[in-house]
């Protein structure tokens, strides 16, 4: 299954046998330079005792050669506080990388670019947080992953995609704020009668997304079946076939094998589920992160080669966005 591979599932393989995971994305002239620096982070892992956690949208070269566990934020979240490793590496964007190191607080945790930012946790701040509960007394707030470690502080249940509706439903209340994201709050409010009250944070991926989008393809490619991202605005939910997190669009794919499919979401994880069901025709309606492209093969050697750039997440703030995801992770 896509979403979640453990370090057992990644055995150390011969070069070639690697090459073979992703000869149809990367051209045979490319992998030699490639191999290089992937040799060298397999070595690195094993003498520091290190893992590779992988965001979905992080490239083939580094999704299928070198990552240990790899899938949306959620599975991320969860594996990064099972494992045994003492060294993690974060690919993806510095959220995430927080996030394990609230869930890893004695490990230690490496993102290879701190400039990989998102901007749905730069749409939020703490003390935007703070104001929201002076003017809602009460109302539990359920934040988004996407968020900085700060806003989730001041957050009483983190969620994600995944899982969002079973968050907002399980605290058996009337109504929620439900924070940063907008269209993903939109979305969720019309799967349930809890009444949310929304930011207006946007992903920049997948907000430029339209309706005329998805008529566009279906027009010009016959039976193609469209999944979307639940962070796309609900009109182009509503003309989707299906529409969920990364890890659930990955499920479909494999369970249903659409003979046409288009994934709604970011450029890297339609390649890696590509790689995955060669027989498929995938439409590519591609919206590159240009925060996940910072992480390269290059990077995550380095880090690994220099133990930079540590993630640290300041006590005071941590104690409390450590709740608020664990508490997510019981109920989700």
């Amino acid at each position: 299954m896509l979403q979640t591979a453990s370090p057992a599932a990644r055995p150390n393989l011969p070069l070639p046998e690697l090459y073979h995971r992703v000869e149809r994305h990367v051209p045979a002239i490319e992998w030699p330079a490639l191999a290089v620096d992937i040799a060298a982070i397999l070595k690195l892992k094993r003498e520091k005792n290190a893992v590779v956690l992988a965001h979905n949208y992080q490239t083939p070269d580094i999704f299928h050669t070198v990552a240990d566990i790899v899938g949306d934020s959620l599975a991320l979240a969860r594996e990064a506080a099972r494992t045994d490793a003492e060294i993690i590496v974060l690919a993806g964007v510095h959220f995430m990388a927080e996030t394990a190191k609230l869930l890893n607080p004695k490990k230690t945790v490496l993102i290879p670019d701190t400039r990989a930012g998102c901007s749905l946790a730069e749409s939020i701040t703490a003390d935007d947080v703070r104001l929201l509960r002076a003017r809602h007394p009460g109302v539990p707030i359920v934040t988004y992953v996407n968020t900085s470690a700060a806003v989730k502080a001041e957050s009483d249940i983190c969620c994600t995609s995944g899982n969002a509706k079973k968050i907002v439903e399980a605290l058996g209340v009337p109504e929620v704020i439900m924070i940063p994201d907008e269209y993903l709050a939109r979305n969720v409010a019309a799967q349930t009668k809890v009444k949310i009250f929304a930011w207006k944070g946007h992903c920049e991926v997948h907000e430029r997304f339209s309706a005329e989008d998805v008529r566009d393809m279906r027009a010009n490619y016959p039976g193609v079946i469209v999944l979307a991202h639940p962070e796309c605005p609900p009109e182009v939910v509503a003309e989707c076939d299906f529409a969920g997190s990364t890890a659930a669009m990955a499920d479909y794919v494999g369970r249903e094998k659409p003979a046409r499919v288009a994934l709604l979401t970011e450029c890297s994880m339609s390649d890696n589920v590509a790689l995955q069901y060669p027989d498929l025709d995938f439409v590519r309606p591609c919206n590159l992160c240009p925060h996940m492209k910072r992480i390269t093969l290059g990077n995550i050697r380095h880090a690994l080669e220099t133990m930079t750039h540590e993630v640290m997440v300041a006590p005071e703030i941590a104690a409390s966005a450590r709740r608020a995801v664990e508490r997510m992770l019981e109920l989700g």
